[in-house]
């Protein structure tokens, strides 16, 4: 692992990881020409997860916090017999969304994780799930604003996100890409969708940590590849926290079809490719 391959690698997990255009399909991509595999690959996927996780955390943590204090003011209530209350506690209804959503993520992640690791090894399913991406942004965006805020969000809404994250363990379909488009499908403000679609993404993230750290020899390769490997963790960070702002600003003012065509012209170049 070279510190150009760290660079390049930081930036394209940092940026495809919160744009709707598939960070572990851009991985495969340019770990294929740059030739990275075994556990070198799974150290240096680890620490750009936990690079991703600080841009959230940066962004996001003033929500983050209110949402740990919740968490204690919840338990206590319900220790005291209070109950929840989640019509009168904003906050706490997200934390309760935010677990809901986890929920189908993490059971199809369980079930199909293994199967869908070897989707990796080839080009060609991560040209099919871009295609499939880029469908999905293109029906999102054709279909009325909806106004759905978490005062009014249903638990079918967070379920039916939390099943399009899931899906997106497959090469190619964009996480952030599904979660976004989930939530404008079912209605919600497209502020609040972008938020979802982000803090949701926190305990995915921790979710693929557990299960990429249970994976080869991590210690031993992140020993020998160190430096790189905090080189990638820091470009992760730094160029997700510049991704989400263009991705607020993305929702906020413009439209989803430009990524549908450009995840569309590389699906193209990767088809070609894999045929010649």
């Amino acid at each position: 692992m070279t510190y150009f391959n760290a660079v390049i690698l930081g930036l394209v997990q940092g940026l495809t990881e919160f744009l709707p255009v598939s960070s572990s399909g851009h991985l495969t991509i340019f770990q294929h020409f740059f030739g990275i595999n075994g556990d070198s690959v799974v150290a240096f996927t680890v620490m750009l997860h936990i690079g991703t996780l600080i841009s959230v955390f940066y962004m996001y943590w003033n929500d983050i916090w209110a949402l740990i204090k919740e968490l204690f003011l919840t338990i206590k209530d319900l220790c005291t017999g209070k109950g929840l209350h989640l019509e009168e506690r904003p906050v706490r209804k997200l934390g309760v969304m935010i677990i809901v959503a986890t929920i189908p993520t993490g059971i199809i992640g369980l079930l199909f994780n293994d199967m869908f690791e070897g989707f990796y090894k080839t080009l060609m399913p991560t040209a099919i799930g871009l295609i499939i991406t880029g469908f999905l942004l293109w029906g999102a965006e054709s279909v009325k604003p909806g106004h759905v805020t978490i005062e009014n969000m249903k638990f079918r809404n967070a379920l039916f996100i939390g099943v399009l994250q899931g899906i997106a363990i497959t090469p190619g379909i964009s996480r952030s890409g599904s979660t976004l488009v989930g939530g404008l499908l079912t209605r919600l403000d497209r502020d609040f969708a972008v938020e979802f679609a982000f803090l949701i993404s926190i305990p995915s993230i921790l979710g693929s940590l557990v299960v990429e750290g249970g994976n080869g020899n991590i210690g031993a390769s992140l020993a020998s590849n160190f430096g790189p490997v905090m080189v990638g963790m820091i470009v992760a960070a730094i160029s997700g926290i510049f991704a989400i702002k263009f991705m607020i600003k993305v929702v906020r003012e413009y439209s989803l079809k430009y990524f549908t065509i450009y995840v569309w012209i590389v699906s193209a170049i990767l088809l070609i490719h894999s045929i010649i």
